[in-house]
C-alpha cells in the first residue's frame, strides 16, 4: 500500500446507524476534521495516489449526497483551492494488517500520532462534541 503501486487508497470503513447519525452529517465531519478535501494525492506529510481524498459510495443515494455535498461546498466556496475529493463506486474493501488496527490508541505518543492525528481528535471534539465519545 505505501509503495503506491496497488491502485488502492488508505482508507477508512465506516458502518453506522442511520437513526444515530446521518450520512450528511459524517460528510460534515469528513470535510471539517478529518482531512483537507483540497490536497491532490496528499493527506498531511503523506504524498502519493493511495493518499487520494475519496469518498467509495455504496448506493446511487450516497453518490447523490456525497455529490451535491461538495456541490455546495464549492458554491459557498469553503475552500480554497477547489475540492479535489473524488466520489467514486466502492468495488472492494482491504482491512489494513492487524498492526494498523487501533494504532492511536496503542502508539498515543508517536510524533507522527501527535503531530498529524491528536489535533483532528482534538478538532472532532471541539466541533463535534455530541459526537464525540473518546473512543
Amino acid at each position: 500500500m505505501s509503495s503506491g503501486t496497488t491502485g488502492h487508497a488508505e482508507s477508512v470503513q465506516i458502518t453506522y446507524d442511520p437513526s444515530q447519525i446521518t450520512y450528511g452529517q459524517l460528510l460534515k465531519v469528513y470535510f471539517s476534521v478529518a482531512h483537507d478535501p483540497t490536497e491532490l494525492n496528499r493527506q498531511g506529510p503523506d504524498a502519493g495516489t493511495q493518499y487520494r481524498s475519496a469518498i467509495f459510495y455504496s448506493g446511487a443515494e450516497q453518490k447523490r449526497v456525497a455529490s451535491a455535498y461538495i456541490a455546495q461546498l464549492d458554491a459557498a466556496k469553503v475552500f480554497r483551492p477547489a475540492i479535489v475529493t473524488q466520489v467514486v463506486p466502492l468495488k472492494a474493501f482491504y482491512p489494513a494488517e492487524a498492526y494498523h488496527q487501533d494504532y492511536v490508541e496503542h502508539h498515543p505518543y508517536e510524533p507522527y500520532i501527535v503531530i498529524n492525528d491528536l489535533p483532528k481528535v482534538a478538532n472532532l471534539q471541539r466541533q463535534f462534541p455530541n459526537l464525540y465519545t473518546g473512543k
